[in-house]
């Protein structure tokens, strides 16, 4: 069939779309959902039809921005309209929801669509369904890992070995990443850190590094970036590197699904995506951690690293404390603000002593001699600090920035202690209080905590400050904080 193409300014934000009248979509026989191939001379494109009761006219069709631009056509030129048949992808994602192991090629075909905007984000939640319900093999990890690779771009250094750090996450607060990279880079080592935003954290390194730099680079750029100062700290979901694992994550975060198969793979995918060689994981275990005892956090160390020899990765891993917040602040700014205490000379010294601890690690892993006084030196002696400004540069970034210039959100409130006792903190919930005030979307937003678990409290003495950018979230941070209790007194 042929139809007038007419141009509609809308982004799908992700699949091709296009709008057929309801009575040219009968004609043809498809539906909402379907697929159709529209042609527009040597130029075609598959996309999802919306059926229109009103968006356009009988022998119209309607382009979305993203077809009217591949399609490169002029508006009310004819263009062809025919029925598409459903991608293979859709047989092999239900193979997944019912509980089936997907051979390497199937994954394959699956990241191919998913990066070529074939599939729907519906079409995608239920791939990710399927992945949390049924879990994954390694051999299903591996292919996804490398399929997310393939599709994706990849970061290309002439200089060799290439460091990172990672943690899976779960803790709030814990921008370790962001001290040791300065400290890495001014050793002398290439350190690319790539990273997700959150998914179910008030932050991720990457919605912390925006509040000092923008975190949205081509590869071209980051590969710049990293030759001039050795170290980057940016968003891995750049539309040019690993760009499939970044619409899982999409996918992931309304639900908060983190499937472990998934989970594997995104890591080690970004990883080998920045040209690592090799990497220091952490795996945060305790109460309120994802993994709350040693033997869940020694089991996915097993995987990751069964995952990492199968795609010739070096990876060292070791379990730490999960069981509280790493730093003072919980939130983009407020976590921001501790890293450059820290570079600074000063900042929450377990946020201190735990990144020269990784950063010593990781310098052994690579055969650096002394590593614990080298990485010292570098912290105390301000050359960390000085290489952070370099990279808060390069990135784009104003260099003079330090921790009293970030803009915290104006409306707080601090709570404080109703009797007197030790402090315990519940991650989860404290995540969720600093979640509802606004964090991350809102980088000023999140907590300040001026006791951590362990510490004494008098009755009537700070335990934390709640800060937003609007009144209205600082009472629904407040209403939760009371109901939930995030601190606990015993």
């Amino acid at each position: 069939m042929k139809l007038k193409a007419k141009f509609i300014n809308l982004s799908s934000g992700g699949p091709y779309v296009i709008a057929l009248h309801h009575l040219n979509a009968e004609e043809i026989d498809v539906a909402a959902m379907d697929r159709v191939r529209i042609t527009n001379g040597k130029k075609s494109v598959v996309a999802i039809v919306d059926v229109s009761h009103g968006l356009v006219k009988r022998g119209e069709v309607g382009l979305f921005l993203e077809v009217s631009e591949v399609l490169d056509g002029k508006e009310n030129k004819e263009v062809e309209i025919k029925h598409e048949p459903k991608p293979q992808s859709l047989y092999f994602i239900k193979k997944k929801l019912d509980g089936g192991e997907l051979k390497s090629e199937e994954i394959d075909e699956i990241i191919k669509d998913l990066v070529e905007n074939t599939l729907t984000e519906i079409e995608t939640t239920y791939f990710v369904a399927g992945c949390y319900k049924s879990g994954m093999s390694l051999q299903e990890s591996t292919a996804l890992t490398n399929a997310i690779v393939q599709y994706g771009g990849k970061l290309i250094f002439k200089k060799k070995p290439i460091l990172d750090v990672h943690s899976v996450g779960g803790v709030p607060g814990n921008r370790i990443s962001m001290v040791i990279v300065p400290i890495i880079a001014a050793a002398g080592f290439y350190i690319p850190k790539t990273s997700t935003r959150s998914i179910t954290s008030p932050s991720g390194t990457s919605d912390t590094m925006e509040v000092l730099a923008p975190v949205g680079h081509s590869k071209e750029k980051i590969v710049q970036i990293v030759e001039k100062t050795n170290g980057a700290m940016v968003w891995g979901g750049t539309l040019d590197l690993a760009s499939a694992d970044d619409k899982l994550i999409k996918i992931e975060r309304p639900l908060s699904l983190d499937p472990e198969g998934i989970l594997l793979a995104s890591i080690v995918a970004k990883k080998l995506a920045a040209g690592c060689t090799h990497v220091l994981l952490e795996i945060p275990i305790g109460k309120g951690a994802k993994f709350p005892t040693a033997k869940e956090g020694n089991a996915l160390a097993k995987k990751f690293k069964a995952l990492a020899n199968q795609v010739g990765l070096k990876m060292k891993i070791i379990l730490v404390d999960g069981s509280q917040p790493i730093g003072n602040g919980i939130g983009p700014a407020l976590e921001a603000k501790d890293v450059l205490e820290v570079l600074e000379g000063r900042g929450p010294k377990d946020l201190r002593e735990r990144s020269l601890e990784l950063a010593k690690i990781l310098l052994e892993m690579v055969n650096v001699k002394n590593a614990k006084k080298k990485v010292e030196e570098i912290l105390n002696s301000g050359k960390a600090l000085e290489k952070m400004r370099e990279i808060i540069a390069a990135q784009g970034g104003d260099p003079k920035i330090t921790s009293k210039d970030i803009r915290l959100g104006q409306d707080i409130l601090t709570m404080l202690a109703k009797k007197s006792g030790k402090v315990v903190i519940h991650n989860k919930i404290m995540s969720r209080v600093a979640k509802t005030a606004g964090a991350p979307a809102d980088k000023g937003a999140g907590i300040y905590l001026h006791k951590k678990t362990g510490q004494q409290v008098k009755k009537d003495e700070p335990l934390f400050t709640i800060y937003t950018e609007n009144k209205e979230k600082l009472k629904e941070a407040l209403k939760i904080a009371e109901e939930t209790k995030p601190i606990e007194i015993l």
